[in-house]
């Protein structure tokens, strides 16, 4: 089930799926620790005699978030039960609370009995194994704990303070399904504590004025011990849980609205996203410094692991896009991060936990003959060296750079140089950024050109001008060597990659496969826009995985198989990915030379926005015949994507607009007014 909505503040991340049912807990770190699993955390209602869960399919929901903020906005009406409700839920933008209010409207405007339950199903530490839940009666609240996880659960009246009614009990054993299952009759049985795999339900009663109207709120305060809960709780019982919704909502929209920018030629709904990209993005980065692909752990109930990891190319790319769209700040942890974790080589591993460790990886340290491999995507190095220097060209902080000039700069650029085959001049095979395929491949060899030339650019400025000197050089010699071995005369284009070395007596045997991340190199200036075979690559792309459905996008490649919902792979190529798409709407921006050319970028924003959830998350892929989302969300890339071409959009619009202006039409490079995209694809979205 999707994750169609996240709060959280660095420390504390909350995520519910589609029904609204709380699924995923993750605290102390963004994407570590999980202290739920595939159970939801369920909301109730009793009244007049009859109850129901909110993922119940009588419900009719609304799932979005406060304009410009990280507070929910939502509304969920039964109407056997007459009722709607209204919730405002967040994580505190500084402490670790997450607090939920609750306004309850009888549809026939009546007075009423309503008893809300909310319903906390713990596994600490990701297992139900010696968890204790309890009841605390001074303060009537319910605390789950084990170890260094502590979670206080109470709630308020207008009425009254801490819970009305509680109850704990035993899930998953001798039978039982659950706590929640107590709550059906409107009545807990006020069990005080239990052990082992537990849940519990806390309750609050409310009445409902004569205008048939309440408000009740609900909070969880999490910490390492009692004393931190409680001194939290203090503060909540001292505050009242409106203040730190109401400063919550205040500072986001401070945040996400703290650069004046035009946006004129753009709709409301590519703004919207934007600003909501720029906070979703936000949730996904811990305190600590890692930018997380993805923390939807519903991916458990599958392969038993999930997207939760730092990939040093996500979180690189997802630096570039805050650092475009004006927040470098937020990005200078991630670069603490990966100096904390590279290699003594210089090189960093396919991926990371929040905390830093290597992450669970399928890259072997050998290869099919058994010789010794480095088990890397080269790109995630190559990266990290490069969305530094970006960081550096948008601050001029040579404070901040200083500690990291040998081991993000000049051990990168070196290991970069070392690894290379010492006759053709291209690095050496590793993986590709699908993580599917061992070789040299057009996309990482851009981005290693990239990071050497940002290389050059920093040792020129630290005062090593022989250093700068020999990274150009290298540079410009993988440049040269990837124009000689990775070009394919007979197709007109680059390829996706060489599957072996080249050697004098062998030349390379070529993959002549269309990936979409063929498209990305335009980011990193691998060729002059104009050269004829950057163009012949880029129309491939365009013309060959653009799904040819009723929802359009690009596929990541020919013939992909992963989550492959469509056999016909003439037409459907694959699923369609906002990334992929993404690429192609830089490319339009970066070609674009007057005004009007910029229009098929617009379209490619819009198609984005369309494929957004109501509450402006957006997943990894879309089925490419029903428009359903697929795999996880929200998918941090996916949003930095997206950011990243609204800012290059925006950039380029003003150019444009202060050059002298002239009457323009989209044509295509020998004159044709045409392309697939434009004319026949997303002019029918």
């Amino acid at each position: 089930m999707t994750r169609d909505l996240a709060i959280g503040n660095g420390r504390l991340l909350i995520n519910y799926d589609s029904h609204f049912c709380l699924a995923d807990i993750y605290y102390p770190h963004v994407g570590k620790y999980i202290q739920t699993n595939f159970s939801p955390s369920r909301f109730g209602v009793w009244t007049n005699n009859r109850f129901s869960w909110i993922d119940d399919s009588r419900w009719i929901r609304e799932l979005r978030y406060q304009q410009d903020t990280l507070v929910t906005a939502v509304k969920a009406i039964h109407p056997d039960l007459h009722l709607e409700l209204e919730f405002a839920d967040c994580v505190d933008f500084d402490r670790t609370l997450y607090i939920r209010k609750v306004t309850v409207r009888h549809l026939d405007q009546q007075p009423a009995e309503v008893r809300l339950f909310f319903h906390l199903d713990p596994y600490l530490y990701g297992v139900a194994i010696g968890d204790t839940f309890y009841y605390e009666p001074i303060n009537r609240a319910l605390i789950a704990y084990k170890d260094r996880c502590y979670i206080w659960l109470s709630g308020m009246t207008d009425q009254s303070f801490g819970l009305t009614s509680f109850a704990t009990g035993l899930k998953h054993s001798w039978g039982q399904e659950g706590t929640w299952r107590d709550a059906e009759d409107g009545v807990l049985s006020g069990n005080p504590i239990v052990q082992g795999s537990v849940d519990g339900v806390g309750s609050l009663t409310l009445t409902l004025n004569e205008l048939g109207e309440g408000v009740a709120y609900f909070w969880m305060a999490f910490g390492a011990s009692y004393d931190e809960v409680e001194q939290l709780a203090s503060d909540i019982r001292l505050r009242r849980p409106e203040s730190f919704l109401q400063r919550t909502a205040d500072y986001w929209r401070l945040w996400v609205t703290k650069r004046e920018e035009s946006f004129d030629a753009l709709s409301p709904q590519v703004v919207n996203l934007y600003r909501r990209s720029l906070l979703i993005t936000r949730t996904q980065i811990d305190e600590g410094g890692a930018i997380v692909a993805a923390n939807d752990a519903e991916g458990l109930r599958f392969g038993r692991d999930t997207y939760s990891y730092v990939w040093p190319r996500d979180g690189a790319l997802v630096a570039r896009s805050l650092i475009l769209a004006g927040y470098p700040e937020v990005t200078r942890p991630f670069f603490s991060f990966c100096a904390r974790v590279i290699r003594p080589e210089g090189y960093l591993l396919h991926k990371y936990t929040s905390e830093g460790s290597p992450g669970s990886s399928w890259h072997p340290w050998i290869d099919a003959f058994g010789h010794p491999q480095l088990p890397i995507q080269e790109d995630e190095t190559a990266l990290v060296l490069y969305a530094l220097w970006l960081f550096f060209d948008a601050t001029r902080d040579v404070e901040f750079i200083k500690p990291f000039y040998r081991p993000l700069v000049k051990d990168i650029a070196e290991f970069l140089c070392r690894y290379r085959d010492p006759w053709s001049k291209l690095p050496l095979p590793s993986y590709d950024l699908w993580e599917e395929r061992h070789g040299i491949h057009t996309f990482t060899v851009a981005t290693v050109i990239a990071a050497l030339e940002a290389a050059s650019r920093f040792t020129q400025l630290f005062g090593e001008a022989d250093l700068a000197q020999r990274y150009s050089q290298i540079a410009n010699e993988i440049r040269e060597a990837a124009m000689r071995h990775l070009y394919s005369s007979e197709h007109s284009r680059f390829a996706r990659r060489a599957i072996h070395l080249p050697t004098p007596d062998r030349p390379a045997e070529l993959d002549t496969t269309v990936d979409s991340s063929l498209a990305a190199i335009v980011s990193f200036d691998f060729l002059p826009l104009t050269d004829p075979r950057l163009l012949s690559t880029l129309r491939a792309v365009e013309e060959r995985l653009w799904c040819q459905s009723s929802v359009g996008g690009v596929a990541r490649y020919e013939s992909d198989f992963y989550y492959r919902q469509v056999d016909d792979t003439q037409r459907v190529p694959g699923n369609p990915w906002p990334v992929c798409t993404l690429w192609l709407a830089e490319w339009y921006i970066a070609r674009a030379q007057r005004l009007d050319d910029l229009a098929t970028a617009r379209k490619l924003l819009e198609w984005v926005c369309d494929r957004a959830f109501p509450s402006g998350t957006l997943a990894e892929q879309f089925h490419p015949e029903t428009g359903q989302p697929l795999s996880v969300s929200p998918l941090t890339w996916s949003h930095a994507g997206f950011i990243a071409a609204v800012e290059l959009y925006v950039r380029k619009e003003q150019l444009l607009a202060a050059a002298a202006p002239t009457k323009a039409t989209m044509t295509t490079d020998n004159g044709v007014s045409t392309s697939l995209v434009t004319t026949e694809a997303v002019s029918k979205l």
